[in-house]
């Protein structure tokens, strides 16, 4: 699961800024493990530089742009009525009513507002008009009719 990149240099000693860091502290705390482009990296320096944003410094140098990640097993559960946007990819969409629309196989994060793409290539907001309910345990996502082309 990414938590943020490495972006520009902050002093001299090999720390960074994390671009588009996780608000999970822990994730940059002293210590914690990441992946950097898929190999371990620990974090040897963690601080807050200009504007309260994250600055650490990793065991081993990388390249600015590096995708930081974390195992989807090291997550913390979401909370009751949440969930995670990867968890999405894989279920069956269907329209209330019952006709099913396809597969996630992608979620875009668009500006407005995020979209779910399908495996018959329909992109449908995800926004709480549109989807109606996730369900998880029972692998699907019901979508309010009138988004999704008719057959």
């Amino acid at each position: 699961m990414p938590v943020g990149r490495a972006g520009r240099p902050h002093g001299i000693d090999g720390s960074f800024f994390v671009e588009g860091a996780s608000e999970a502290e822990e994730r940059f705390a002293l210590g914690a493990r990441l992946y950097a482009d898929g190999e371990p990296a620990e974090v040897v320096v963690s601080k807050r530089g200009s504007g309260g944003r994250r600055v650490i410094k990793l065991d081993r140098a990388v390249s600015r742009g590096t995708m930081f990640a974390v195992p989807r097993a090291e997550l913390p559960a979401p909370e009751d009525g949440t969930y995670y946007v990867f968890q999405l990819v894989g279920l069956a969409v269907v329209e209330e009513g019952g006709r099913s629309l396809g597969t996630v196989v992608e979620v875009h994060n668009a500006p407005a507002n995020d979209a779910i793409e399908l495996d018959s290539g329909s992109l449908l907001p995800l926004v709480e008009a549109c989807v109606r309910e996730v369900d998880l345990g029972a692998g699907r996502v019901v979508v309010a009719r009138g988004f999704a082309d008719d057959e």
